[in-house]
């Protein structure tokens, strides 16, 4: 299988996993909008160089249920990376969180645009090898 699904699909689909966590992580900001002392969250990758991590000093997570969201890693073989959730300074802006769902959304899509490129690439290709 690995021969016929190269190093990209899996890139894209480590990524699509990132977006769809990130997006429940945004949507759990505007949640908790009205919460007084509420602190935004953001996942973010640990291997992607920011201008301004300073700001927002790492949390660390502890998962006490199978269901929760694991720290480290999006596939089971590393390909994206370390996930970092980090904690913003001030109150939960939601014209900012906005902007970013909206950000997020397009992205999600433009990975599945590409990930359904490569798959009619492959049935391109495996139609006229007949």
């Amino acid at each position: 299988m690995r021969a016929l699904f190269n190093r990209t699909v899996d890139v894209l689909s480590g990524m699509l996993n990132y977006r769809s966590r990130r997006h429940q992580v945004l949507l759990s900001n505007i949640a908790n909008l009205d919460v007084p002392e509420y602190r935004a969250a953001e996942l973010t990758l640990k291997n992607v160089k920011e201008g301004n991590s300073s700001a927002m000093p790492p949390v660390s997570l502890k998962t006490t249920q199978r269901g929760h969201m694991p720290s480290r890693g999006m596939t089971s073989d590393g390909i994206i990376g370390d996930v970092e959730l980090k904690t913003q300074e001030g109150k939960v802006s939601l014209d900012r969180e906005m902007a970013s769902v909206s950000e997020n959304h397009l992205m999600y899509n433009a990975t599945i645009e590409m990930l359904a490129r490569k798959f009619r690439s492959l049935n391109t290709v495996l139609k006229e090898t007949r």
